[in-house]
């Protein structure tokens, strides 16, 4: 029977942890789904013509100017294609070998 207990309480904190990142992954995606207009907004302006041209303005010293960084937001795209590669990876695992 304490055999039977452990195994069932061991189960228990499995679904209580899968029901978690469940939850988290659900709410993730849902927020990336609804960023992703204004990111690829973001990323289109970065090497354009605009953005090129927004460079060579004079800015006052106390506006946050970090969009014409040539890496911030280079860093942002290759965040973003890893970790949709990385989530292709997984779903793919997940799908094939997990259930």
């Amino acid at each position: 029977m304490e055999k039977l207990i452990k195994r069932i309480q061991a189960r228990e904190k499995q679904l209580e942890l899968s029901g978690n990142v469940n939850t988290e992954l659900e709410d993730t995606l849902n927020s990336l789904e609804k960023a992703l207009p204004e990111m690829e907004e973001l990323f289109h302006y970065y090497g354009s013509e605009q953005w090129y041209n927004d460079r060579e303005q004079e800015l006052p010293d106390d506006v946050n100017a970090g969009v014409l960084s040539e890496d911030l937001i280079y860093d942002q795209i290759t965040q973003l294609r890893d970790s949709a590669y990385r989530m292709l990876e997984m779903a793919t695992d997940i799908l094939k070998n997990r259930i």
